[in-house]
């Protein structure tokens, strides 16, 4: 019995490691949604620079800090963003806050790259760099299995018809997830596969969440759960007429 407690415990803990590495696997989507949406806003900044014949400085500075930041010069890159921060004009010192709260996400200093972006959401009135804010600040803390903290962030960003609604409900089923709610993290896992905005790499996501969790001990969904009865009713019943011929 103790021997058969510990290959329990063995097979428990395989599977956690197995759900981790799907989330590590998947994370850089996530963040390059993000990302993209941060470089569309670079770029239109860069284009209205361009057409009111304003000094490109700022912007030659930003994409000088992120290819140091890409050739692995953390530091500099680091001192480049900085200064970008302080005098810089336009949006790029927004982005360059954006981007180094991020590095924060990427060190793993989740707590504190939270602070960055909450700081950054409190002092936005765009609407959708607010709502991306929110987004990062609450990527940062769904490793933590921090959902009341994360459920707070997102709140405004769940429904249906929102943009960002699908990668935040991909984000709230991690934190369920890491929190020790495999049922609840099913659930919203589920509810991505039923979403129209979802795109097909959201749907392959979350089903192979969905089916890493059953593996672990989640509920299936009912819709799985019923076609699985109906399919074992008529393999019986597939095998009772096979008797009956056979006698």
């Amino acid at each position: 019995m103790a021997e058969d407690n510990i290959f329990s415990e063995v097979d428990e803990e395989l599977r956690n490691e197995r759900m981790r590495n799907l989330w590590k696997k998947y994370a850089p989507f996530i963040f390059a949604l993000a990302g993209a949406i941060i470089f569309l806003v670079a770029a239109k900044e860069g284009w209205d620079y361009y057409q009111k014949s304003v000094s490109s400085k700022s912007a030659d500075k930003f994409y000088a800090a992120i290819d140091l930041l890409q050739n692995n010069n953390i530091e500099k890159g680091k001192i480049a963003l900085d200064k970008l921060i302080e005098e810089g004009s336009g949006q790029y010192p927004l982005l360059a806050e954006f981007r180094k709260a991020a590095i924060l996400l990427n060190e793993g200093k989740n707590q504190q790259a939270a602070e960055n972006f909450d700081n950054i959401a409190n002092r936005q009135s765009d609407k959708n760099l607010r709502n991306l804010a929110l987004l990062y600040s609450a990527l940062a803390l769904s490793d933590l299995g921090d959902v009341e903290a994360v459920n707070a962030r997102l709140s405004g960003l769940i429904a249906a018809d929102n943009p960002f609604s699908v990668t935040a409900q991909e984000i709230l089923g991690l934190t369920y997830y890491a929190g020790g709610d495999i049922d609840k993290a099913r659930e919203i896992f589920t509810n991505i596969t039923t979403n129209p905005l979802a795109s097909n790499d959201s749907l392959s996501r979350a089903q192979i969440y969905i089916a890493q969790l059953i593996a672990q001990g989640a509920k299936e969904p009912q819709s799985l759960a019923a076609t699985q009865i109906i399919n074992n009713d008529n393999n019986a019943d597939q095998d009772s007429n096979g008797e009956n011929s056979a006698n």
